[in-house]
């Protein structure tokens, strides 16, 4: 069994010190430091980034993908770009063809960047490589800033926004090399499903184009459709409940919400500061290892990234170990399993066993029955999970005193945050530290990784998550699931589902594309479905 490089357990104490801290920053301003969190022994100085420059970065093309640029992983592109077999231009007008052809019927994107994506990977095949992300075309959700180009979080309020700068994820991204084809179509102000700011659905979930009442996933709607319908190689969502793995479950993608502060959310208009976690949604554990490795690391335009122990290397965690030709885990891993988790005889409830059963037939994963922790069910329930709506009132209270038209269908989480009194609101941050107390001491005394039914309970806390295919309804729908770990531990998640994704397919399997008649960029939808304001409320991220 691989052994880990040097001791990473977390002091779990100052991460629960370093929460209560954050409650407080959250009420007072972004200003305030926040203390360290350290690994427990041998710690290494400073927050280093690592190198996307490789050989575990690169992987050797599948046969099946060498005819289709679309169909190629970060990764497998990357492979062909520095054997000299591909073009960054070549790459990048695959994927705009497609968005020209298809992009009518999944609404994927909001803006298209067309001439300054060519541009910019003309200038890539000129220039020096950066790494494996050198040409990549990336999708970016529309609450990242992008310097020059509008960013409106898919709302009334920011319809005019033009930001100066690129939010710090955006520009590692393209300081390391990546692409950026456009910005995607979202949740209102992050909030649901991808629709217009009155509540008119936009975006269709890939496997289901013509059927706009099948739910896509939110609020990163239009990043992980143009990730599954092949109109980009990979792109970046945020997450405050959900929005990343939940679109990337419905999708078929792997997504990976980071601790909180791995990844700097400078320069993205918030939601809930103590819960807005930026993150990748992309084809596989590989690809999101990469996504990550570039975005991650520490800000000094954000205190929650600052401090923390430094990013492990993700890459070498997301490449299968084998020990002949049978795979085997990186790392000996007790995975927890919570009560229910297969009961029953649906589609999900079968793809959960079998996940489970071949999990454990890899060498070095063991399973394990864990409870849950003592008042599970109140701690994680809406009364405290509502706790993060002042959070989402506070920096738009300006917005909420003159003219509540600007939040259109999603302003009664606002209202809702507005109005919430400060008692409550003190005493749902003493639940989370409860909550946080209870699962790093309780939940997780037994295992190093749990299984998830819902990603709430670990984006109340900030922990890390990761989303990932396991199976297919009767009906041809993805079945995704999603494993929740330790503070930090992003690589200890990708090494679980790397070894998965090597004895199993799911991942590989694609959407078949949508009639071409119908997807000319720019047709009107064939149908209107709208959600009300109740609606959003209710589904509300």
């Amino acid at each position: 069994m691989t052994s880990e490089p040097f001791d990473r357990t977390v002091d779990r104490r100052a991460f629960l010190t370093r929460a209560a801290a954050l409650a407080t920053v959250s009420a007072v301003g972004v200003n305030v430091g926040l203390p360290s969190v350290a690994l427990a022994t041998n710690a290494r100085p400073g927050a280093g980034r690592r190198p996307l420059d490789q050989p575990n970065a690169y992987t050797q093309p599948r046969p099946e993908a060498l005819a289709e640029p679309s169909e190629l992983t970060i990764a497998e592109a990357a492979w062909l770009i520095r054997a000299g077999k591909l073009t960054p231009e070549h790459l990048v007008e695959a994927y705009l063809a497609r968005i020209s052809r298809y992009d009518g019927i999944y609404q994927a994107f909001n803006q298209v960047l067309a001439d300054a994506a060519i541009a910019a990977a003309r200038a890539a095949g000129r220039g020096p490589r950066h790494g494996v992300l050198h040409g990549i075309p990336l999708a970016i959700k529309d609450n990242y800033y992008t310097e020059g180009v509008p960013t409106t979080a898919n709302s009334f309020l920011f319809k005019d926004f033009v930001p100066p700068y690129d939010a710090t994820a955006v520009a590692r991204l393209k300081a390391s090399g990546a692409i950026v084809l456009g910005k995607t179509q979202m949740g209102p102000l992050a909030t649901t499903r991808a629709t217009t700011p009155a509540g008119v659905i936009t975006t269709v979930n890939a496997w289901t184009p013509t059927d706009r009442g099948i739910d896509p996933g939110g609020s990163s709607t239009g990043t992980a459709t143009a990730v599954a319908g092949r109109m980009a190689t990979s792109g970046i969502g945020t997450q405050t409940g959900g929005s990343i793995t939940a679109p990337s479950n419905a999708q078929n993608l792997t997504g990976l919400k980071p601790t909180m502060g791995r990844v700097s959310a400078a320069g993205i208009i918030p939601l809930t500061y103590t819960r807005d976690h930026p993150g990748p949604l992309a084809r596989d554990a590989k690809d999101a290892a990469i996504m990550l490795t570039a975005m991650a690391g520490e800000d000094p335009m954000d205190p929650r990234s600052q401090g923390l122990p430094d990013v492990p290397n993700l890459i070498d965690a997301a490449s299968p170990v084998y020990q002949g030709r049978r795979v085997k885990l990186r790392w000996k891993t007790r995975i927890g399993v919570l009560p229910g988790f297969t009961n029953g005889t649906s589609p999900t409830a079968l793809a959960r066993a079998a996940y489970l059963a071949q999990l454990a037939a890899i060498p070095g994963v063991t399973l394990v029955n864990v409870p849950l922790p003592d008042g599970w069910s109140q701690l994680t329930g809406s009364t405290f999970n509502n706790i993060r709506l002042p959070e989402r009132a506070e920096p738009f209270m300006p917005y909420l005193r003159t003219d509540l038209r600007g939040f259109g269908v999603s302003v009664t989480s606002w209202l809702q945050g507005a109005l919430m009194g400060g008692n409550e609101f003190i005493t749902g941050q003493r639940a989370k530290l409860l909550l946080m107390d209870r699962v790093l001491n309780d939940l997780f005394d037994g295992c190093d990784a749990v299984v998830q039914t819902d990603a709430v309970p670990f984006d109340i806390l900030g922990l890390p998550e990761i989303a990932f295919p396991i199976g297919f309804t009767t009906a041809g729908l993805p079945i995704g699931t999603i494993l929740g770990g330790l503070p930090y531990a992003e690589d200890r998640l990708l090494s679980v589902v790397a070894a998965y994704q090597a004895v199993t397919d799911w991942h590989l399997r694609r959407p078949a594309d949508p009639p071409a008649t119908a997807g000319a960029r720019g047709a009107a939808p064939a149908e209107e479905l709208r959600l009300t304001a109740e609606e959003v409320a209710e589904l509300s991220q």
